[in-house]
């Protein structure tokens, strides 16, 4: 696997060698020995998969520790814009986010570090999103920042209106009115 370090620390594109003939292709998805040595040591304790429509936007969803999360994101079906935002506050890039394109087609995969929000909108009629998890759900843990937040500003290469979000997602806020609740937060636990 090629890995291709972002602007942003920490967060890491992952191109995978693919091997195709006329029967198909095949690549290895994942090898722990490989992803410790050219990523970061993780241990994966948990995989998620979510089918989405076309102008669903996910997100942007975080854990705080003990149960913050990092993700390995990869889409088998579709095209999606997946995003991850640094909200780790002593960072330099703090408010910053990355943008990647993940589809079936170009077999990416994006690594989240702890310590950023994450999202995706889904730019197919249909997609099929997977991700390893480095640690387990905890909804008292969950913390959130509205999509469309305007110091972040995402191009997510959909019009508003046709953007559909969940009703939980309805009702996050801005990242200055979650701000002070994030430089409590100590991201290395």
């Amino acid at each position: 696997m090629e890995v291709i370090r972002t602007e942003i620390e920490g967060a890491y594109i992952i191109k995978p060698r693919i091997y195709g003939d006329e029967r198909g292709y095949f690549f290895e998805s994942f090898s722990q020995r490989e992803f410790d040595e050219k990523v970061a040591p993780i241990r994966f304790v948990q995989d998620n998969e979510s089918k989405s429509v076309y102008g669903v936007v996910r997100g942007l969803h975080f854990q705080k520790p003990p149960y913050a999360q990092a993700k390995l994101v990869r889409v088998v079906r579709g095209k999606v814009l997946d995003v991850a935002v640094d909200i780790r506050p002593d960072s330099p890039t703090f408010g910053k986010h990355i943008a990647v394109e993940l589809s079936e087609d170009n077999h990416l995969q994006f690594f989240i570090p702890h310590g950023f929000a994450h999202g995706f909108a889904v730019l197919s009629e249909e997609a099929v999103f997977q991700y390893k998890c480095d640690n387990f759900y905890s909804p008292e843990h969950e913390g959130a920042i509205v999509w469309n937040d305007t110091e972040i500003a995402i191009d997510w290469q959909i019009a508003a209106e046709d953007v559909i979000l969940s009703a939980k997602d309805e009702q996050n806020k801005p990242l200055r009115d979650v701000k002070e609740m994030l430089r409590a937060i100590d991201w290395s636990k």
